[in-house]
């Protein structure tokens, strides 16, 4: 008994989880995307973003939160303190992996929990589902708006249908009680 209220107890608490967030992570990685828009699309696409990062935050101090007010205040000083290191060290960090290109790498995978591995596949089969639609900009946001018309005409036609049928029976039964 003890036991099963303990674990009911862990399960509600991995829901509300109480996470800490490096604002370093975030910071660098807005002037990776703000550095590699400044490369031609076909440089860009070959340098590794994960490989950037990882140069950059082992240079950088961390900036841990673990409130809505210590990500702001994080961000303010990581903005105002560090904005020319993390532009300097991104743009080292481009450079190093730039001239490593043929490095091969076995790189690290993040493991996916349960409810990100729903969501992950519940992504792929709207995307796989998108072809039937008649608009290709199919979200979870508006998948509602664009399935609901078309299961609506589906099913007046189904309906449509089985009335014709019956009708049909209706009147081969008149015919048979003639005869």
């Amino acid at each position: 008994m003890v036991t099963s209220q303990r674990e009911e107890i862990e399960n509600q608490a991995v829901v509300k989880k109480h996470i800490a967030k490096n604002v370093m992570e975030e910071l660098v990685t807005e002037e990776i995307n703000k550095q590699l828009k400044r490369y031609p699309r076909k440089v860009a696409k070959f340098i590794n973003e994960v490989e950037v990062l990882t140069y950059a935050l082992n240079r950088l101090p961390p900036l841990y939160a673990s409130s809505h007010k210590g990500l702001n205040r994080q961000k303010i000083k990581g903005k105002a303190e560090l904005h020319v290191k993390i532009t300097r060290i991104v743009r080292e960090g481009i450079k190093q992996v730039q001239n490593d290109m043929v490095r091969i790498s076995d790189p690290l995978t993040r493991e996916l929990n349960s409810v990100e591995q729903e969501l992950s596949e519940a992504q792929e089969a709207l995307q796989e589902l998108s072809i039937f639609f008649p608009t290709k900009n199919v979200s979870w946001k508006n998948v509602n708006k664009i399935v609901k018309p078309i299961l609506l005409r589906l099913h007046q036609k189904k309906n449509r249908s089985l009335k014709s049928r019956q009708d049909d029976f209706v009147g081969w039964d008149t015919d048979a009680a003639r005869r």
